[in-house]
């Protein structure tokens, strides 16, 4: 290539490199949004058209024309230069052939224009529309002169076509002339490699198992592939950009510049069986398409492929495996599975990995992509713990969770697959179990797509027991029908493995279970005053209306024994039952469960005792011990569990409630300690102290749970017991609603104590009633200790 190929203006540059990043841009966009973009502006259009006064059809006309001419220029920019040079060819002989009032030559020179576009467009390795100017120039020069009648207009026409001939001939030997030097500039020998994937070739000459030449696909072909896959709908748009800079770059090519293949390595981030290996074979077929790889396979990795049992042989193990991945692509799933910190200690084995596969992805880096994949918090560490890998690794494709209908979309896609078909009783059962767990935001633990085939091979397998055990002979569709009892028997067996899914409430449960709490009636109130907010915040979601950002978590002040850990555990019972949460579950801890014996240790014990509440709640009582004034130079190990907590409650905050609780003063203190604790723990809820009377209640509630009973005399101790405790400011620190469960607990030990020194059978009405006597002996006991 000459060095004037080589070199261009500035401005042509800037206007080139403005002119993608305006096509990336716009291809980012959805196609609804484009439509809607397109119709706004014709409608903005005819609405200036009616102020001006300007004629509503030509308004429309035009607009339309521009309108797809943008589009046009978008997709496919070589194609529109050339419809630009063909119009400007059309304006000139309307113009200047026009006057001389002969149809006949007027239509011919209008047709060389179509015509040598269209041929332009046939000679590939020099731009078109470049081309197309060239052809039409000296027939423009032409039909200039005769419509100024200095040439016979028939002398015009032939010889418009005469030198428009002589130009494509022309253009066609340049072009084979650029084809074979860029050939020989980009040319390499390519070694022949063994590989899983590739079919083999019958026994011949060559060999007896000689690796099959891949076979030929085209870019359509691999983005038809890419476009029939369910959903992923911002993943095909950002594959659909990656594969127009990749067009756009070989036009660059073909038009002389110099530039360097446009190969990249990706990480691909999402839940588990959302697509990303079917992505990835479809992205190697599509660099294959374009020339930049030399086979469409990928290789599939996990870290046991790359580490091996000791030092040294790991980066052996790992330069095997690219090897094997040369040409191709390399898909590592999992990848920062490569990185195990677990215990405390680094990595040495996943670092020398990392170190061989950063080395091999910029040395090998134009035959080669190489895919890391995985869950998106755990890779942004992973790329976070290596400056190689955010480099190397720099344009990242995220995968999002399946919708309810996409699901079942690829619900009927693999049960096509399989021959079987679906009920029409199972569509709306199956849908709707499919909203439920979507709702519970469990649909990824459950794992998408993986979830969808478990869910289908174990509803055609309760199909199969249930044919078979009817007896008879099952007609052709009894054997391929799946029914709504077949989808719901297989739902209930694979959701039963999913800790709690089957336990979790309904909104009105919870709620009774916290009417039936014996007073708390400011708590109660507050309770039900946010379960409202959660509600309305959900229903303005499902209409698509802006929904303010909900906190999910709380601080609980207030003396012990007020009823704190119930009210946490019917409070993730609501949030379950709202969908909010994937289980009700409550993880109860204090201070040492979170802690450490040593700096850094403490981190990844708050990591693991969050990660076991993923999905409910997490309830720390008396929260404020986590920072301990007491050590000289504060509390460096209480310090890093508030830091390391108030990290997860932020990034875990659509999967996770955390409840602090604890006595007010010493909440009020400990939230002051740090801002963060303050900004992110600001509903507050307030336990007060039980009066006599529900002390009493809490007694009498108690009792009934257990069979028994208090007799008359029994309630009126069991009242001034509470009243004078209350009343001396005793019952706090006796522990509210505890010291009423101590009460009664000893007040039926002394029964059964009583019952079991007399003589005779005791009646069943004297087995279950608690006397004054009874009631009496407990308090001197408790008294007493």
């Amino acid at each position: 290539m000459r060095d004037s190929d080589r070199t261009r203006p500035a401005g042509r540059a800037m206007a080139r490199n403005l002119f993608e990043q305006v096509r990336f841009h716009y291809f980012r966009i959805s196609p609804f949004a484009r439509r809607a973009i397109h119709v706004g502006v014709l409608v903005v259009a005819l609405g200036l058209g009616i102020v001006l006064g300007w004629s509503l059809l030509s308004t429309l006309l035009y607009t339309v024309l521009l309108l797809s001419f943008a589009a046009l220029a978008m997709r496919f920019p070589r194609g529109a230069a050339t419809v630009l040079v063909v119009f400007g060819w059309m304006l000139l002989v309307l113009a200047l052939v026009g006057p001389l009032n002969q149809p006949p030559t007027l239509l011919t020179l209008l047709f060389l224009g179509a015509a040598a576009g269209g041929l332009a467009h046939l000679i590939r390795w020099v731009p078109p529309w470049a081309t197309t100017l060239l052809a039409l120039l000296p027939g423009a020069i032409l039909t200039a002169a005769a419509g100024f009648e200095l040439l016979p207009a028939v002398v015009a026409l032939w010889g418009s076509y005469g030198m428009a001939a002589i130009a494509l001939a022309y253009r066609f030997t340049k072009a084979r002339e650029v084809r074979a030097v860029m050939a020989a500039q980009q040319h390499q020998p390519i070694r022949a490699r063994g590989r899983d994937q590739a079919p083999q070739r019958p026994p011949g000459p060559s060999g007896p198992h000689e690796p099959a030449a891949p076979p030929p696909i085209s870019v359509e072909e691999a983005l038809a592939e890419l476009e029939g896959m369910i959903g992923l709908a911002p993943v095909k748009e950002q594959v659909r950009s990656i594969a127009a800079s990749i067009e756009a770059s070989r036009l660059r090519a073909e038009a002389g510049y110099t530039t360097e293949p446009p190969m990249r390595h990706f990480v691909f981030v999402g839940p588990p069986g959302t697509g990303k290996t079917s992505v990835a074979r479809t992205l190697a077929k599509i660099f294959y398409a374009f020339g930049l790889l030399e086979t469409p396979y990928v290789v599939e990795a996990q870290r046991a492929d790359l580490v091996g049992e000791f030092l040294g042989a790991t980066a052996i193990k790992t330069n095997e495996l690219i090897n094997r991945a040369l040409g191709g692509v390399l898909f590592i799933d999992e990848a920062y599975a490569l990185i195990n910190s677990g215990d405390g200690q680094p990595d040495r084995f996943g670092a020398e990995a990392v170190q061989t596969l950063l080395k091999r992805a910029e040395d090998d880096r134009e035959r080669l992509i190489i895919i890391l994949a995985g869950y998106e918090k755990e890779m942004s560490s992973f790329l976070a713990s290596n400056p190689g890998l955010s480099s190397r690794f720099s344009t990242r494709v995220r995968f999002p969770t399946y919708s309810p209908e996409e699901l079942l979309s690829i619900t009927e896609v693999v049960q096509a697959r399989r021959g079987d078909t679906l009920a029409p009783d199972a569509r709306p059962l199956l849908l709707a179990r499919y909203e439920d767990v979507h709702r519970r935001g469990i649909v990824d633990e459950l794992g998408n797509a993986r979830f969808v085939r478990s869910l289908v091979e174990a509803a055609a397998q309760a199909r199969d027991v249930r044919v078979v055990s009817a007896g008879g002979t099952p007609t052709r569709e009894d054997l391929v029908t799946t029914t709504a009892a077949d989808v719901a028997k297989a739902f209930e067996e694979i959701t039963a493995r999913f800790r709690g899914y089957q336990e979790t409430p309904s909104l009105e449960e919870a709620l009774a279970d916290l009417d039936r709490m014996a007073g708390l009636e400011p708590v109660k109130r507050q309770v039900r005053a946010i379960t409202a907010q959660l509600r309305v915040a959900r229903m303005r979601e499902e209409q698509g209306l802006p929904v303010q950002t909900q906190m999910r978590h709380f601080v609980f002040a207030g003396p012990p024994g007020t009823g704190k850990t119930t009210v946490a555990r019917i409070v993730g019972r609501i949030f379950a039952a709202l969908g909010l949460l994937a289980r009700p579950d409550v993880v109860e801890a204090q201070r040492a469960d979170l802690v450490g014996q040593h700096l850094g240790a403490t981190a990844i014990k708050t990591n693991e005792l969050v990660d076991r509440a993923l999905g409910g709640v997490l309830f720390i009582d008396e929260a404020y011990s986590l920072i301990n004034s007491g050590y000289t130079g504060g509390d460096a190990f209480g310090a890093e569990a508030v830091q390391t907590l108030l990290k997860r409650a932020e990034d875990d905050r659509d999967r996770l409630v955390i409840i602090l609780a604890g006595y007010e003063r010493e909440m009020d203190r400990f939230l002051a300690t740090n801002p963060g604790l303050a900004s992110r723990f600001n509903q507050r809820i307030a336990f007060p102290s039980y009066s006599p009377a529900e002390l009493a209640r809490i007694a009498e509630l108690l009792a009934e749970r257990s069979g028994d009973r208090f007799d008359e005399q029994a309630r009126q101790d069991l009242a001034e017991v509470f009243a004078w405790v209350c009343a001396e400011g005793l019952i706090d620190g006796l522990g509210n609603g505890r010291f009423a469960r101590s009460l009664f607990e000893r007040a039926a030990l002394r029964r059964d104590v009583r019952l079991a020194a007399g003589e005779g059978t005791a009646t069943p009405a004297e087995l279950t009633t608690i006397t004054s006597e009874d009631v009496r002996a407990a308090v001197e006991e408790l008294a007493g200790r």
